[in-house]
């Protein structure tokens, strides 16, 4: 079939395995020719592995320190007539990539955030890899079945006391409106925290040492966000702060119970970025567009396979213990936070309308990104060429 993209709000419902393809091959041909890792990780399980820093992650790891990769994604396979998901046609171009480079890779399709899944995991590390030295937890989802009730929960991107307005854009047509967004309820940041904190990853940490499959010196990262002052609000300050906040609390309590036996935790703090959870967030994308258009003229501007690989091998793998901030994180978002980008970001946002958006930000780059994301608007792919959407993924362990 002849696949186009499909909108619907701010998710693509339709993705190009080609172009999938060609943009996990642009990832690993950026990592190839930087420096190998030293004293990089050597089996890694990255949960949340088939998009965004997740897929970056893995695909440094592989390619960028040689090691053997196990990926946990939700399964969304294609049909002949259906096209699959972009992070299914993603986790399929890496597995032949890492195969054809004589890697270990597998796959695990189940819901991350369930008992099923670890112990197919664990199961799957014991019998490939024996044990894992890199965890990395990279999970996003809008909601959770909540392992103490049993409820379904979902989280909400909400500030908390006030309304908050501002502006936003409809990064698809380029009119640039105002949005003023309630505040959560105290049950909703509950909620939000139960999705999108901590315990999950601490769930997972527990399951891998109870099943034996987590080296002593293991290594476990989770991925954040703080921001500027424009998003501080629906951001860092609302519902999913809080979150955050719980997230980085429980790399403190991992730290001190794996650090007996030489291991460690950390959060990374990674700047604003193109992606499908950035997307639903009202401001984000304008906020983005702003931030590229300084970022991209400074010479700053990174992706995240850039931020990736500067995490891996200036942060992570450099010495002994990592760079942390005062609070304890790593912090990769030190560039977008400089006082030169952020004076002229604020100087873009005072000034941005539905007449200039196009000219003093780059919303163009925003849109393209996005459609990025599931592997449209990629060079060198002809999009008017018949191509199979059932793509299979070999060998990949299925969570029933």
């Amino acid at each position: 079939m002849i696949i186009k993209p499909r909108t619907r709000g701010f998710i693509c419902t339709t993705a190009h395995p080609v172009g999938c393809a060609r943009q996990v091959e642009e990832q690993i041909k950026y990592v190839q020719a930087q420096p190998q890792i030293n004293g990089g990780p050597k089996n890694v399980l990255v949960l949340g592995a088939s998009t965004g820093y997740g897929l970056s992650s893995r695909i440094v790891a592989a390619f960028g320190a040689g090691a053997n990769t196990i990926g946990v994604y939700r399964p969304s396979a294609g049909s002949e007539k259906r096209t699959a998901s972009a992070g299914w046609y993603n986790s399929a171009a890496f597995e032949q990539a890492a195969n054809a480079a004589g890697l270990k890779s597998y796959s695990v399709n189940g819901d991350a955030f369930t008992d099923e899944t670890k112990q197919k995991t664990v199961e799957v590390i014991r019998e490939q890899l024996g044990q894992v030295d890199l965890v990395v937890y990279s999970v996003a989802a809008p909601r959770r079945l909540d392992p103490a009730t049993g409820e379904m929960v979902n989280s909400v991107l909400k500030p908390i006391g006030d309304a908050f307005t501002n502006k936003t854009v409809n990064f698809h047509t380029g009119e640039v409106t105002e949005v003023t967004i309630e505040p959560a309820t105290e049950e909703e940041v509950r909620n939000t925290v139960t999705v999108m904190g901590g315990e999950d990853w601490k769930l997972w940490i527990k399951a891998l040492k109870d099943g034996g499959v987590l080296a002593d010196h293991a290594t476990t990262i989770a991925y954040s966000y703080i921001g500027s002052e424009i998003t501080r609000a629906i951001y860092r300050e609302g519902s999913i702060g809080q979150a955050k906040d719980h997230l980085e609390a429980t790399a403190h309590q991992l730290n001190e119970e794996l650090s007996s036996t030489g291991g460690r935790a950390y959060v990374a703090v990674s700047k604003a970025l193109v992606t499908q959870s950035s997307s639903a967030i009202p401001i984000v994308p304008l906020y983005v567009s702003a931030l590229y258009k300084v970022m991209k003229e400074k010479g700053l501007h990174e992706g995240t396979i850039e931020q990736m690989y500067r995490l891996f091998a200036d942060r992570l793998y450099h010495s002994e213990p990592a760079l942390v901030d005062e609070a304890g994180r790593i912090r990769i978002d030190d560039w977008e936070l400089q006082e030169d980008v952020q004076e002229e970001v604020l100087r873009i946002w005072s000034e941005v309308n539905s007449d200039n958006i196009y000219d003093i930000s780059d919303l163009k780059g925003y849109n393209q990104e996005f459609f990025q994301l599931f592997g449209f608007e990629t060079d060198g792919v002809d999009y008017e060429s018949d191509v199979n959407p059932d793509v299979q993924i070999p060998g990949a362990y299925k969570v029933e």
